[in-house]
């Protein structure tokens, strides 16, 4: 059975290699930079693609590749190139559909080293940039040019959480022939699949979710078998952001208990977005699990979950945020998310400083917005974390 109904065998289950002659429960680890071949004839004839089997970890390990196939499965999509981390995958999608003199099209807030590498490193190479605000159709309709190859987004956005209509968006890209590409780190596949919008390149930074427990970085690109060969031939083989099969091996183990994991991190995030939306001193809170959030309308049917990610002002200074922050001890003062432990940070003296202050405003970060990645504690330790450093606000 090559397809599972269900996320949660899937992402146990899904792209197992059954080849291994000893049987082993856990995928191999494949610990080697070459691979040895039994003739001439044969290394002539992986080199040429007619034999499947390896060649070198740069241009391909068993290891890396079950993690490759197990995303590609759970995205719905049919392969998948890791690469060394999240923003390796952004480049690789990026530097591997565009050339000089085409145009992209870009929400107006993404993690801050997409938009420096949009900003600042692709003109360099002849590549144009629009930011736009992709909460609102029209302005991208608008920024669509005849050169425009491709469009890139996050939803939720990081940091400020705002939901980008999927459909609507991938309408546009489907209508002017575009390659929409989403990165899908704060829902995962199991709360969101991009592709059943029209979206031809889904991105993850594996560092977070997807392994889940702090100890890797690395990025995932899926897409078709077509775009990923060529990509995987190019952007990646090339310029050589590979994935090390001992980081693949752990994402894979991480894999396992991700359906799990995010139930956990969804139920806490949403009853501390509830109980942050309800204290006094906490000015705006941005959870799209909330009735309150515009994004809201978007569950059940774009996302099945809100995920565990939450953003939020207090009614005070920059300087009473931080003491605030400082004050937390069960929350790290970390630039992550998606990991066991609970996470804050300030995203536009962190995250996001490869922003100007002006770039900033315009993207919708505040200099006071506070971002926390909800872990898998007791939400009741966590709230009482947060109840005690506020009472001291």
């Amino acid at each position: 059975m090559s397809q599972w109904t269900h996320p949660e065998t899937a992402a146990i289950h899904g792209g197992k290699d059954h080849s291994d002659p000893q049987r082993a429960l856990a995928t191999p680890l494949y610990q080697t930079s070459t691979f040895a071949f039994e003739n001439t004839a044969q290394g002539a004839a992986r080199f040429a693609g007619e034999d499947e089997g390896p060649i070198y970890s740069r241009l391909g390990n068993p290891t890396v590749a079950e993690l490759e196939r197990r995303v590609a499965a759970l995205e719905g999509m049919e392969a998948a190139v890791a690469t060394a981390s999240g923003m390796a995958a952004v480049s690789a999608a990026l530097l591997g559909v565009l050339k000089s003199g085409d145009h992209l099209v870009a929400s107006k807030a993404v993690y801050g080293c997409s938009f420096a590498l949009m900003n600042h490193m692709l003109p360099r190479f002849g590549i144009e940039v629009s930011f736009v605000d992709m909460t609102k159709p029209e302005e991208v309709a608008d920024a669509i040019r005849d050169n425009t190859k491709a469009l890139f987004l996050e939803t939720p956005v990081n940091p400020n959480l705002e939901v980008i209509d999927l459909e609507a968006i991938g309408a546009l890209v489907k209508r002017h022939g575009l390659i929409g590409i989403a990165d899908n780190t704060f829902l995962t596949p199991l709360l969101q699949k991009p592709v059943q919008y029209g979206f031809e390149l889904v991105l993850h930074s594996a560092t977070k979710y997807l392994n889940g427990h702090g100890d890797v970085i690395a990025g995932i690109l899926c897409g078709s078998s077509e775009r990923i060969a060529e990509i995987r031939g190019t952007a990646i083989k090339d310029i050589g952001g590979v994935l090390g099969p001992f980081e693949a091996w752990l994402i894979l183990r991480g894999l396992k208990t991700l359906p799990v994991r995010m139930e956990r991190h969804c139920q806490s995030a949403l009853k501390v977005a509830q109980w942050l939306e309800a204290h006094p001193k906490v000015k705006a809170v941005y959870y799209p699990g909330l009735e309150s959030h515009p994004g809201y309308r978007f569950l059940g049917g774009q996302m099945l979950g809100a995920g565990g990610v939450i953003a939020f002002e207090l009614e005070a200074g920059l300087q009473a945020s931080a003491n605030f922050i400082d004050r937390l001890e069960l929350f790290t003062l970390a630039v992550s998310l998606g990991d066991a432990e609970s996470l804050i940070s300030h995203p536009a003296s962190m995250t996001h400083s490869p922003y100007s202050a002006e770039e900033r405003a315009m993207a919708g970060i505040s200099d006071s917005l506070i971002r926390v990645s909800i872990g898998l504690e007791h939400v009741e330790d966590l709230v009482a974390d947060l109840a005690a450093s506020l009472d001291k606000l």
